[in-house]
């Protein structure tokens, strides 16, 4: 469910803009979005694992963490990425654009961008456009509304979660549809809040809530060049410590989780949301793994698109993730129906479990291991026609 805008919860010292560059060529499609905090922000970033990243991703690495981060500007529509030497100076570019207008060092400014890879961008059309943007800049849920459209490419509408403390305020936005796999997806995300944080609680705080979350959700299970998660703090209160650090990072977390369903609930041509629960693994970790293998299978996909109820599919894939256990280890829920129990079938009506395939579009898969305590839930969907009509004319 989308939160209401006049629900979401601004963080204080921030402002927003998101204008119309022309990048897109398409009309009135914002583009460009900027993010400004009034005064300097303790940053923390995760990134792509891929060794091919783009431009934007080499700036900011280069630039986190940092307490002296002032704005990040971002494009869409092309992913700078495979660019060379003048993509890295174009990234650059964005960012003294930014720090020229702000009066602050381009140092202080963080650049993302998404879209179409390999791909020079057209500076001139940045040149107007990010000078306009950070004029333009308020600190209200429109501009925020503005910004969070200005990061979409194939999204179908925004992604922002919020949440409220007594000391602090969490705003979140995200933008990602597809090339979307763990670690991270072809997704930016960019958290900001009031709150006052030392660069390790913050970096701790960042790493716990990606790695359940953007690090728990898969499309295809392809990850792109591009993926940026910012962490922004900028509060001037007292720091927060024990019992009102680890609620402030429940709630990070839980932003993030929100943002991470709302890209896996958005997946290109996406029918169904899927919800994989293991548990019972030895560990978190061998959970993961098996939900992961799961999630990427396009024989576990299309399956669920086709509404076959082939649980075969899904052990199998368990099966073939790399963690060691035996048959009789593992049982199978479809939705309510148990399918499957120690290593042995159980009836069911498959008239009964395709129609639940068919009804829903939030779809539960469970396995139960007896091998320990480790567990994970994984976000994921199905794969169908539309899905590779939009991914086989992506750029023609």
């Amino acid at each position: 469910m989308m939160q209401e805008p006049h629900l979401w919860h601004l963080a204080r010292g921030y402002r927003f803009a998101g204008v119309v560059s022309g990048l897109r060529n398409e009309p009135n499609r914002r583009d460009v979005a900027v993010i400004i905090s009034d005064t300097p922000a303790t940053t923390v970033g995760m990134f792509t694992r891929n060794q091919i990243c783009a431009a934007p991703v080499r700036v900011c690495r280069e630039r986190l963490p940092s307490s002296q981060i002032r704005a990040v500007v971002v494009c869409s529509g092309n992913a700078n990425a495979c660019t060379g030497a003048q993509g890295l100076a174009d990234a650059h570019r964005m960012t003294a654009l930014v720090a020229q207008e702000l009066g602050c060092q381009p140092e202080q400014v963080l650049v993302a961008s998404t879209g179409v890879i390999g791909r020079l961008l057209p500076m001139p059309l940045l040149e107007a456009a990010i000078p306009q943007a950070v004029q333009s800049a308020t600190a209200s849920v429109e501009a925020l509304r503005h910004a969070a459209q200005a990061i979409l490419t194939t999204d179908t509408g925004i992604k922002v979660a919020t949440r409220q403390g007594p000391h602090w305020t969490i705003t979140g936005f995200a933008k990602g549809a597809a090339m979307i796999g763990p670690n991270m997806a072809t997704m930016l995300a960019f958290i900001l809040t009031d709150a006052h944080l030392s660069i390790n609680d913050l970096q701790q705080t960042l790493h716990n809530a990606v790695e359940h979350s953007f690090h728990c959700i898969s499309v295809e299970g392809h990850t792109s060049t591009n993926d940026t998660v910012l962490l922004l703090a900028n509060g001037s209160g007292p720091r927060l410590q024990g019992v009102d650090l680890a609620t402030y990072q429940e709630a990070v977390t839980s932003v993030c989780l929100e943002l991470a369903r709302k890209i896996a609930r958005d997946a290109e041509g996406a029918e169904h949301f899927i919800t994989i629960d293991v548990e019972g693994c030895r560990n978190d970790a061998e959970a993961r793994c098996i939900a992961k293998t799961i999630a990427d299978s396009p024989l576990v996909k299309t399956a669920i698109f086709g509404h076959d109820p082939n649980w075969g599919r899904i052990v199998s894939a368990a099966g073939y993730a790399g963690v060691e256990f035996t048959e009789a280890n593992l049982s199978l829920w479809l939705g309510d129906m148990l399918l499957y129990r120690a290593g042995t079938p159980c009836p069911f009506d498959p008239p009964t479990a395709s129609a639940y395939l068919k009804h829903n579009r939030d779809i539960h898969i469970r396995l139960r291991f007896d091998l320990g305590p480790g567990k994970c839930t994984f976000y994921t969907c199905d794969l169908t026609t539309e899905y590779v009509r939009l991914n086989a004319e992506y750029t023609t």
